[in-house]
């Protein structure tokens, strides 16, 4: 029987040039149980933040010239709640919760599905990169108990 050799080239793509969606690169939050609950095309940290609450505020569709991230949150949706702002008025979250542990991590203004509304709101503290770990803004605004 005759032996078989094989002809094909062997190549790399060590000298090619980057594509754009090598270059994006996703990142990863959990919560702070530990639950994997959202990877996103942007790191949370260069993200804008709401005045009101300080939670990160991603934009979930295009307008204006606005780009839209990419995202995909693993979280379970909760019943709306009606929050009453210092500033006056009224405000409507349709909050999402840690599919293990239940912690609140992220709401939006319009009901579910995600990415209904214009913009979807981390809360401040509840997402961190390194599972397992607290996010260092974890308990900012927090009052510390005296014993």
């Amino acid at each position: 029987m005759p032996k078989v050799v094989s002809r094909s080239a062997v190549s790399t793509s060590a000298d090619a040039r980057p594509t754009a969606s090598s270059v994006a690169a996703l990142k990863v939050y959990y919560c702070i149980c530990g639950e994997f609950i959202l990877v996103i095309d942007a790191a949370l940290s260069s993200l804008p933040h709401r005045q009101t609450d300080g939670a990160i505020i991603v934009r979930s569709k295009d307008k204006d010239g606005a780009k839209a991230k990419a995202f995909k949150l693993n979280a379970l949706p909760c019943e709306p709640i009606l929050i009453e702002r210092t500033q006056g008025g009224h405000e409507r979250q349709y909050r999402f919760r840690c599919p293990r542990c239940t912690l609140p991590v992220a709401y939006q203004s319009n009901p579910p599905p995600i990415s209904a509304g214009p913009f979807l709101y981390i809360f401040k503290g509840a997402l961190t990169q390194v599972q397992g770990q607290l996010p260092p803004d974890a308990f900012d605004g927090e009052e510390h108990v005296k014993e």
